[in-house]
């Protein structure tokens, strides 16, 4: 086919990116984000604190667990507006897994750390039964619990031996990935390694590989994990001590974690602590306390996106998404086509 040049501009279509911010109600620092649909979102963070909203985070309510405003909820997972779990950090028995079927106004303690140095970092969910709990090592072995009936009853799983002073971070809820029923990763870091355990097995058995990330510090190592499917994932952390660095900040796999590589190009601008992909715009994004990045190209390379700190993020496969930090900060993922 012929075809004819016209006199006239070439239009393009870029998308713009922002965070837009919300009204929580509340000033406690926020680490865990539960996205439900594009209405129902719950969100957790210290001083006992959880909050939900059922409009998408126009209204958010915000409340305090009786009895455990002493605690740090670093984590949440919901169901719906009224059935979701909250896990607090702490050693012994301040880390905690807790549940309200009632949107909030009562909750039941179903995990109370039986380790007396033990200190509960993470949840995640295979299915509304079925959950794998980490925390940092106790007796030498970072601690994985299993629950099948969720969260009734919990099941000790062993695993392999912790190097040095190795053990996850409770910084965003996402040292943890599962998929299908049964597939399972786990984040570490600290002086001595950054290494990624993986399990096909529901926590039966396990492998571990060493990633590039650094390992230099007690503050150092692995903060998030995010796989796109089964093969390709994506890990970020760096120094949370040195939050603009960004030495061995970010890391990748092919092949479902058996190796991990450190990216040919430009890496996030900082230290990292959540890292999620968004499959309808193929974009990978990462945030942290010094702002947000995003990559197109399979995290090879990232671009500053916003300087606002977040500590988590949360998107549903529709492409909404939400990010929540410190003084109770909360935003909602916003893009928009754009003609240039």
């Amino acid at each position: 086919m012929k075809t004819t040049i016209c006199l006239i501009a070439v239009v393009a279509s870029a998308f713009a990116q922002t965070w837009q911010p919300q009204q929580s109600g509340s000033r406690s620092s926020l680490r865990g984000i539960s996205a439900v649909n594009a209405d129902v979102v719950w969100a957790s963070g210290s001083g006992g604190t959880y909050l939900v909203t059922a409009d998408g985070g126009r209204n958010w309510t915000a409340g305090k667990v009786a009895g455990a405003e002493n605690l740090d909820f670093r984590a949440v997972h919901a169901l719906d507006r009224n059935t979701a779990w909250l896990v607090s950090i702490g050693t012994g028995e301040a880390s905690r897994v807790i549940k309200t079927t009632d949107g909030g106004a009562t909750w039941q303690t179903q995990l109370q750390n039986p380790d007396a140095k033990g200190f509960f970092d993470g949840i995640a969910f295979w299915d509304p039964k079925h959950a794998v709990l980490v925390g940092d090592p106790v007796d030498g072995h970072v601690v994985v619990f299993t629950t099948g009936d969720g969260g009734e009853h919990w099941t000790r799983r062993s695993t392999p031996p912790a190097v040095g002073a190795e053990g996850a971070f409770a910084a965003s809820n996402s040292s943890i990935a599962v998929r299908g029923s049964s597939e399972v990763w786990i984040a570490t870091g600290g002086v001595g390694a950054a290494r990624v355990f993986h399990s096909t097995d529901g926590g039966a058995t396990w492998t571990v590989t060493p990633t590039p990330m650094r390992n230099d510090g007690a503050g150092a190592g692995i903060f998030s994990i995010y796989f796109r499917d089964g093969k390709y994932g994506i890990v970020v952390g760096g120094d949370y001590t040195k939050p603009k660095e960004t030495t061995g900040n970010v890391a990748i796999t092919t092949d479902g974690g058996k190796t991990w590589k450190a990216p040919s190009g430009t890496p996030p601008s900082g230290f990292r602590s959540a890292v999620v992909y968004k499959a309808e715009r193929q974009l990978w994004l990462a945030t942290g306390p010094t702002g947000t990045d995003y990559s197109t190209d399979g995290g090879q390379n990232w671009t500053a996106m916003d300087s606002t700190g977040y500590n988590a993020l949360e998107f549903l496969p529709s492409g909404a998404g939400w990010a929540v930090g410190g003084g109770g900060r909360i935003a909602a993922y916003r893009s928009v086509t754009t003609l240039k």
